[in-house]
């Protein structure tokens, strides 16, 4: 383990420890060693204020996988994630809790990420994202009200923005609910960020029940891709999506129709499957 690799210095380079072309030297040096010897080498490695390994994009190039190592100020819990891997999947994701003995492994990730409520509170809609191919509940939470200025507010976090505005518009157009004249804010608890379309179907629900101020009923997952024409697309994974669901307790499941399971699946789930966008308002609303 060289920890870290910025703080390597080759005679064979005059610059010093921590250039461009001393980590590009002494990181060549370390692959030519593992290759030759077999040894596994884990190099540790800055990173810059926006996140990104410091230094040569080469260094990436070079190694078999490149794992970051995240946490959120004031929490204790510690995310790997893979972001290259030459020999099997990337975006795989390790939840670790960080103790007075130090790491431990999180055999459940999705109890982290959703918050049992005493009670069914409107705003509030639970997904299965998809990190690596590991599914992961999690809450999506939305909140709308009656805009206090001109401009109304689209703020997210969690999930892009701009994705938001225009789930906002197919909303209009699709759903006939107008949100024109409200702030809507969305969250995704924990402080997880969901980069996939699956999100779509959950945030428009959630940001629904706020508006209506009607909970959907406890024990009910969403996921699924909102198109512009208002249909309602599949997502990867449906099977492994509701599988997951069900071993969490979860007993009522709105999803794609493409993603309904075609086999005897034994998922003791039930799995209302919608083809639009005005279906999936309806199925929420029976099961308010």
């Amino acid at each position: 383990v060289v920890d870290s690799i910025q703080t390597l210095h080759s005679e064979r380079v005059e610059s010093a420890a921590g250039s461009v072309s001393q980590l590009r030297e002494t990181a060549s040096q370390l692959v030519a060693y593992a290759k030759r010897s077999g040894c596994t080498i884990v190099l540790v490695g800055h990173v810059t204020k926006e996140g990104a390994i410091a230094g040569p994009r080469v260094l990436e190039h070079m190694v078999d996988t490149v794992l970051y190592f995240e946490h959120d100020a004031g929490s204790r819990f510690r995310v790997v994630r893979a972001v290259k891997n030459r020999f099997g999947a990337v975006n795989e994701l390790g939840v670790f809790a960080m103790e007075e003995s130090g790491l431990r492994e999180v055999p459940n990730p999705s109890a982290i990420f959703l918050s049992r409520h005493a009670e069914p509170v409107p705003g509030s809609a639970v997904t299965v994202a998809l990190q690596g191919s590991r599914p992961l509940l999690v809450e999506v939470q939305a909140l709308v009200d009656a805009a206090q200025s001109g401009h109304p507010r689209r703020v997210t976090q969690g999930t892009d923005a701009g994705r938001l505005a225009m789930l906002i518009a197919v909303l209009h157009r699709h759903g006939g609910i107008a949100l024109a004249d409200q702030d809507v804010f969305a969250n995704v608890v924990g402080g997880m960020r969901i980069g996939e379309t699956a999100a779509d179907l959950p945030v428009l629900l959630a940001a629904v029940s706020s508006l209506r101020g009607r909970a959907l009923a406890p024990g009910t997952v969403v996921f699924g891709e909102v198109g512009l024409a208002g249909e309602i697309r599949p997502v990867q994974q449906g099977e492994e999506r509701l599988r997951e669901a069900a071993k969490q307790g979860f007993r009522r499941a709105i999803v794609p129709a493409a993603n309904k399971p075609r086999r005897a699946v034994k998922l003791d789930i039930e799995v209302r499957a919608v083809a639009r966008l005005q279906e999936a308002l309806e199925a929420a609303a029976d099961a308010d």
